[in-house]
């Protein structure tokens, strides 16, 4: 529906988005692990790293050699892995744009924990839409959507730039795409909760992350925005005309 560009929210609190940046830096060394190891890794990776809701509900149970992690661990671990390039491009450039601003809110250490929860919440809904299923859940849609919420709540009315349509370069107040976004993904999940797309973490997420960011978010910081923020790169100064005054 959007692709998110850019946004013109300083930080605040903090002088580097490090757990943003290092989020994003694990994300690429794992999908580039996966990438270019032999296929039989790989599937051993999904297998092993994502999120199964038929083993954690007891319905099957996971070849020994495939287990490389507790199979609670897999409520995290599926987040790191991605399908392909832009399955992955698409991820860390949301979290680009949001997480950011959202880590400021929470600081580093509640953010990745922020973070951490929403990818365990968004596999804990999957597996409850579909608890027999079989194949693993892999992506960073989950913890992302949280992110996606948490930024809804505090920055709603900061103008955003996003890529409407995959070609039409827009600034718009944040809660217009991401309130599309957010109602797209509920409705997703009614219509095809057995789709390739996992409806159902996105959805987790994006109540994990709504709940979160309330609780988490530093003392003093307010929810949604008082004033519109925008872009610098649609900021115009006063024209001539409008800066001349009246001769006395």
């Amino acid at each position: 529906m959007f692709i998110p560009l850019h946004d013109a929210v300083a930080l605040k609190y903090i002088r580097v988005q490090w757990v943003t940046f290092s989020l994003i830096a694990a994300n690429i060394l794992m999908w580039l692990f996966t990438s270019l190891a032999p296929s039989e890794t790989t599937e051993i990776a999904s297998l092993g790293l994502g999120f199964i809701p038929a083993i954690i509900f007891d319905y099957a149970v996971l070849d020994p050699s495939a287990i490389l992690v507790p199979e609670d661990a897999t409520f995290v671990t599926y987040a790191f892995l991605h399908l392909d390039f832009w399955h992955l491009a698409s991820n860390m450039l949301f979290l680009w744009v949001f997480g950011d601003n959202v880590e400021d809110a929470l600081g580093h250490v509640r953010f990745l924990i922020f973070y951490l929860l929403c990818a365990a919440a968004g596999a804990l809904v999957h597996g409850l839409v579909g608890p027999m299923s079989e194949g693993p859940l892999i992506g960073a849609s989950g913890a992302i959507s949280g992110v996606v919420a948490a930024y809804f709540l505090l920055h709603p009315r900061v103008r955003v730039w996003v890529l409407v349509l995959f070609r039409i370069p827009l600034p718009l107040p944040a809660f217009v795409p991401l309130t599309l976004w957010i109602v797209q993904q509920f409705v997703m999940l009614w219509l095809e909760a057995d789709s390739a797309v996992s409806w159902g973490a996105h959805v987790g997420g994006i109540l994990a992350g709504a709940a979160l960011v309330i609780v988490m978010r530093r003392r003093g910081v307010p929810l949604f925005d008082r004033e519109i923020v925008t872009p610098k790169a649609v900021l115009h100064k006063p024209s001539v005309l409008q800066e001349t005054r009246p001769a006395e």
